[in-house]
């Protein structure tokens, strides 16, 4: 029995590349929300901060 669930289970290939999967976009995603912090201009914090008019 616990040799058909470690036959069937992703290599470490697999593994590696899930968790690529995820942490690439994630932080990408947390850098892209720094550097919108740090770097816009008080014109677009402005509006960013009331909701928009849309």
């Amino acid at each position: 029995m616990w040799q058909m669930i470690v036959e069937r289970m992703p290599s470490l290939l697999g593994w590696f590349c899930t968790l690529l999967a995820f942490l690439v976009p994630y932080v990408t995603y947390k850098i892209n929300q720094h550097l919108h912090r740090t770097a816009d201009p008080p014109w677009k914090r402005e509006e960013n901060s009331s909701g928009g008019s849309s």
